[in-house]
Order: C-alpha cells, then sequence, then structure tokens
C-alpha cells in the first residue's frame, strides 16, 4: 500500500479486520484495542495491537486512544514473553519510510530468544493451524 498522505483509509486491512471482514488469531479485545497474531510472523508470537480509533500512526492518534494501546502493550507483552520466549521486541513504524506498511497505528510485539534470528518481513504466510495453537497458549497465558 502506498503512503499517499494523511487520509485514513477506513478499507485497509486492520480496518478490515476490526469490522470482521477479514478473519484473524485474535488474543485481545477490549473497547478501545484489539490484538491478534501477524500472519507473516518475524518469530513465533509476533502480535500486533492496534487501536479502534481510526488513526493512520503516532501522529494522528488521539493522547488517550494512544494511553489505551501503550496499556495494552504493557498487559500483553509479559504475558507473550512468558508464552513464546525470553524477550519481547516493542516495534512502531510511522510512515513508509520508516516502514510503516499498513496505515492504521498499529505496535508489534515480537519475541525474541538468544541465538534465534527473526525471519524476513513478510517474508511468508504462517500455517494457520500453528497460529491458532500459538494463540490459544497466549490467552491460556492471558486467562491464568
Amino acid at each position: 500500500m502506498a503512503d499517499n498522505g494523511a487520509t485514513y483509509d477506513p478499507e485497509n486491512i486492520f480496518a478490515k479486520i476490526l469490522k470482521g471482514e477479514i478473519p484473524c488469531h485474535k488474543i485481545y479485545e477490549d473497547e478501545d484495542t484489539f490484538a491478534f497474531l501477524d500472519i507473516m510472523p518475524r518469530t513465533d508470537g509476533h502480535a500486533l495491537v492496534i487501536t479502534k480509533e481510526p488513526a493512520r500512526d503516532l501522529f494522528a492518534i488521539s493522547p488517550g486512544a494512544l494511553a489505551k494501546v501503550m496499556a495494552v502493550v504493557q498487559t500483553l507483552a509479559p504475558k507473550i514473553k512468558e508464552a513464546s520466549a525470553r524477550r519481547v521486541l516493542i516495534q512502531q513504524f510511522n510512515g513508509a519510510a520508516a516502514g510503516q506498511t499498513v496505515f492504521h497505528l498499529h505496535v508489534h510485539i515480537v519475541p525474541r530468544k538468544a541465538g534465534v534470528p527473526m525471519r524476513p518481513e513478510a517474508a511468508k504466510m504462517a500455517d494457520p493451524e500453528e497460529l491458532k495453537a500459538t494463540a490459544e497458549k497466549i490467552k491460556a497465558v492471558l486467562e491464568g
């Protein structure tokens, strides 16, 4: 998708996921945020936390909605770490030149293990059954 300005596209893939038009492996949802597994994960357990506010990036989101996204990242990251790895990488991109490919504000939680390299970005679709199993594992940790 081209980065063609500051207009929010209500038909971007994450907006479609929020509307239930595209399936995903959801791991968390509340009134303001939604979290699911990346279908082309850099590592096993790679999750995305998105806002339900129609915001392209960090510069377009309201402070309140951003605070809610980051609170969910702070809650989910240790649970994903517990389920998938010893550490996590948190990433958030703004604009095509910065690496953003979906123009709906989102934060990546990428589990990391020492000595295990990350896969290239958008290199390969994950097996749906593996994603389902990973999502269930993370949800079980969330439920305690």
